[in-house]
């Protein structure tokens, strides 16, 4: 299960009913921020969540409204007295870009660990849970700028009929579950796909802003269970406008949910200017469906499909 909550829905500036584009992805135990624009921590404590248990940050891109509730945030998270590593991702001069916001904010009682993204596509995976794989991957801004995806792997069946063929104990059963190579006392060696049937479909969550359409955003959300995406113009004359500033209408990223096959799409990142992003709702769902346009702290928990 992952639990997704979009914490703010706004772009360029954050407005009294709409904070900037913010998301919060929870796993077992892990946290994962991903952007931290002007008012995060308020959104983030409306929605009863704390700055203290977050495991990693990922930036898209280092556009203000996208990064600079950090200082604040930081502090945050230290005067609550975390002590635990940070790890921060995003693209190329991340350890620059933090480091200067970190003027106002330069004694923390915590690391901050940086990866910087290179290439086109990078992934890693989550500390203590390597069946929970992040995707970064570059798409069109007019600076470097990566949408994230994260995936949630599942395992086959264990096969019980399979493990007494092999004659393996039921003492190790919990481990070959788990992926974990065994020996036994007498010396033999028992691995996972003896006993674990086909993997199944796992989880798979996309996340963009800040983008024209491209190819990699559909590869990379191809069959999302859920995709979040921005739509900076719901007006239909603002093609161009988005065009030139490098940012999507709802129009295209509802193409995009199409042409990837995803369950649900959230639209985020609205211009200040567009006030009623649903006003624009029934054309945009002509091209999708099952399109939502989101508002801030909308929440969803994402769970394994029974077989």
């Amino acid at each position: 299960m992952i639990d997704v909550c979009l914490l703010g829905t706004g772009g360029m500036m954050p407005l009294p009913n709409r904070y900037l584009t913010a998301l919060l992805v929870r796993y077992n135990g892990k946290c994962i921020l991903v952007d931290c624009g002007e008012g995060t921590q308020i959104a983030m404590k409306r929605r009863g969540h704390s700055a203290k248990p977050i495991d990693v940050m990922c930036f898209t891109h280092y556009h203000a409204d996208h990064i600079s509730g950090l200082p604040g945030m930081l502090l945050t998270m230290g005067n609550a007295e975390r002590t635990e590593p940070l790890l921060m991702v995003g693209p190329k001069g991340l350890e620059r870009v933090v480091n200067s916001l970190r003027v106002i904010a330069p004694e923390l009682p915590f690391e901050i660990r940086f990866m910087e993204l290179t290439g086109d596509e990078m992934s890693f995976h989550m500390e203590g849970n390597p069946e929970f794989t992040v995707t970064a991957f570059k798409v069109n801004h007019n600076v470097t700028c990566y949408g994230y995806s994260f995936n949630l792997r599942r395992q086959g069946k264990f096969d019980v009929e399979a493990a007494g063929s092999h004659g393996i104990d039921k003492k190790y059963w919990n481990s070959l579950q788990k992926g974990e190579t065994v020996v036994s006392d007498d010396g033999r060696t028992f691995t996972p796909d003896m006993v674990l049937g086909a993997e199944r479909k796992g989880i798979r969550l996309t996340y963009t802003t800040d983008s024209r359409p491209t190819d990699s955003i559909v590869r990379n959300a191809a069959g999302s269970d859920l995709f979040i995406c921005e739509g900076m113009y719901g007006e239909m004359d603002k093609l161009a406008k988005a065009r030139e500033n490098k940012h999507m209408t709802f129009y295209e990223a509802a193409g995009m949910a199409r042409d990837a096959q995803v369950k649900e799409l959230w639209l985020t990142h609205y211009s200040p200017s567009l006030v009623n992003p649903v006003d624009f709702m029934q054309e945009t769902k002509k091209i999708f469906p099952n399109t939502i346009a989101a508002k801030d702290g909308r929440s969803f928990e994402l769970r394994f499909t029974e077989d």
